[in-house]
């Protein structure tokens, strides 16, 4: 059943002198947002309705502390668990089985979700393109997934998206140009932006106005996508954050929320350091090793086109030619070298338009995962995984010798410095200070977070371990607000973390918390104490099946992997 319930149910302590017209609680999630970047936008009046929430009457505002690593696919869901990486077991945008991957969906989530829990206390949701949720849980109300899934993405209930797409129109997870299309003006990007947040708006009203549930979820991912794209440009964030804040507005406006929350997963900001190459730099320590065999580390860039033209693949075989062009390789005719001497008469980038993308990947080295003492398998992890014996599938590391090596390469990872001769770390810690759980060997063995957020990691080999940084990308620090009924605006918010959002929520809506949860519900609401639910694997499982693996070829558009 759908639709709104009782609150006489669990309901809170906190006084709340409202009526049931509309949603009880409303989470907003903002992709990036953090208060730089809002504080900007308020000065020019650009983003009215968050202004208001954040800091209008009887609302608080804070820095919400990420989590380490600051990114997308694991932070959404420490935010909408309450629990680390470590306990929910994502770790980056792919998971990984030995040295082979797949990519990161809701199947790899082992904690219970914010609508899960409520749907055991007999609450209702819905749900609109929260990263990491494809498949989709079964609970009581609605769920369109968004980021990482797949373009046409299973939902819940069965025939959700068919609904959606009939009341409102056009609805799609993704832009529909690629990235680096040329032939598509930043003009008509910017109005596919536009679009994208429209449908977000949209469908989450509809569907809301449908199922009438408790508790609603929304969350605007192109807050993030336009600083990575177009480099931060002020008057496409402008022009991204305005429709953002618009379809907020019509969202207060026609599910008239009690109370109201604003969270990121992480913050933005520019970056005026270098890109640090680790894997170069593990190599010339003498940690990695490389090769030309045509294969190397495990990545989609090289299956998408098959991807693309609906093959069925699991993993990566070179042709005939992309292994001619390892063999050529090998006596030293890498892809690098061949692009210097095309630029020197002018043909390097008519080459590489139309060149195999993947014979341009297995001529330059790889890292040889199998042969290597420790290694970076994916920039966004924030870390270096040692190639343990008896858990990776050809290990050399042995366990006798893992924590004296691990001491060993922390050591020289903290004295690396940039051209500058300044720290490139501000941090290098081995993973029990970060991550704890049952999961926790999902994550890097070091945790390597760079001075300040100056500096881009990359896991790619290009000949030289220092190279030009992207020029904005992520921050710790996000964003928390909360406005509304049963909010204590004289309550000291302090600096909460990701881990909090969870709680907070729960009892806003009159709910214990789970006593796994490493959140704490912050003293803005009244708390309801803790409650042992079933575990994940305990739940009725929701009925899932793999994800589209055409989200691989998504994912590389965006530029989130190479």
């Amino acid at each position: 059943m759908t639709g709104r319930h009782n609150r006489s149910n669990g309901t809170s302590t906190t006084d709340r002198t409202t009526d049931d017209s509309g949603l009880d609680v409303l989470l907003i999630g903002i992709d990036a947002g953090c208060l730089p970047v809002f504080e900007r936008l308020y000065e020019e009046g650009r983003i009215p309705n968050l202004e208001r929430l954040c800091t209008g009457p009887g609302n608080v505002s804070a820095p919400l502390e990420s989590q380490i690593p600051p990114w997308t696919p694991s932070a959404w869901p420490s935010i909408f668990t309450g629990v680390n990486p470590g306990k929910h077991g994502v770790v980056g945008f792919v998971g990984y089985d030995g040295y082979d991957w797949h990519v990161s969906s809701n199947d790899d989530v082992q904690e219970r979700s914010l609508w899960s829990l409520l749907d055991h206390h007999d609450r209702s949701s819905v749900v609109v393109n929260v990263p990491v949720t494809h498949p989709p849980d079964e609970f009581d109300g609605a769920i369109i997934p968004g980021f990482i899934g797949p373009e046409n993405p299973k939902c819940h209930p069965e025939g959700t998206l068919e609904d959606v797409r009939e009341a409102i129109g056009e609805y799609r997870v993704y832009p529909c140009y690629t990235r680096g299309d040329e032939s598509v003006s930043d003009r008509e990007k910017m109005a596919e932006y536009q679009r994208l947040i429209r449908m977000r708006g949209e469908a989450f009203r509809y569907l809301v106005g449908k199922h009438e549930p408790d508790f609603g979820f929304v969350q605007f991912q192109k807050t993030d996508t336009v600083f990575h794209e177009f480099a931060g440009d002020p008057d496409k964030v402008e022009t991204v954050y305005e429709a953002t804040d618009d379809q907020i507005g019509k969202i207060l406006e026609e599910c008239d929320p009690d109370t109201v929350f604003v969270v990121s997963d992480h913050g933005m900001g520019p970056y005026e350091g270098y890109e640090f190459r680790i894997n170069e730099f593990l190599e010339e320590a003498g940690y990695l090793e490389t090769t030309t065999s045509g294969k190397g580390m495990p990545s989609w860039q090289p299956m998408r086109h098959q991807l693309r033209e609906g093959k069925d693949c699991d993993s990566w075989e070179p042709t005939m030619a992309e292994r001619a062009a390892a063999v050529a390789a090998r006596f030293g005719i890498t892809a690098r070298r061949a692009r210097i001497a095309l630029e020197r008469v002018g043909l390097a980038d008519h080459v590489i338009k139309y060149a195999p993308q993947n014979v341009a990947r297995t001529a330059n080295r790889q890292v040889d995962f199998a042969a290597s003492q420790a290694y970076v398998r994916a920039r966004t992890e924030l870390g270096v995984r040692i190639n343990l014996e008896g858990r990776e599938p050809n290990g050399v590391v042995s366990p006798s010798e893992y924590d004296a090596l691990r001491e060993s390469l922390m050591a020289d990872l903290r004295s690396v410095e940039t051209p500058d001769g300044e720290p490139v770390f501000e941090t290098v810690a081995p993973r029990e200070e970060y991550f704890h759980g049952p999961y926790e060997e999902h994550a890097v063995d070091i945790v390597t977070i760079p001075a300040d957020f100056e500096h881009a990691l990359s896991e790619e080999l290009l000949g030289e371990q220092f190279g030009p940084v992207e020029p904005w990308n992520h921050k710790l620090d996000g964003v928390f607000a909360a406005s509304g009924a049963g909010i204590d605006e004289n309550a000291a918010l302090g600096y909460p973390s990701i881990y909090d959002v969870a709680p907070t929520v729960l009892a806003a809506l009159g709910i214990p918390q789970s006593d796994r949860m490493d959140g704490t519900v912050l003293p803005i609401v009244d708390s309801l104490g803790t409650e042992a639910y079933p575990t994940a694997a305990e739940s009725t499982p929701a009925n899932r099946d793999g994800a589209d693996e055409t989200v691989t070829a998504r994912l590389a558009d965006l530029g989130y992997m190479n």
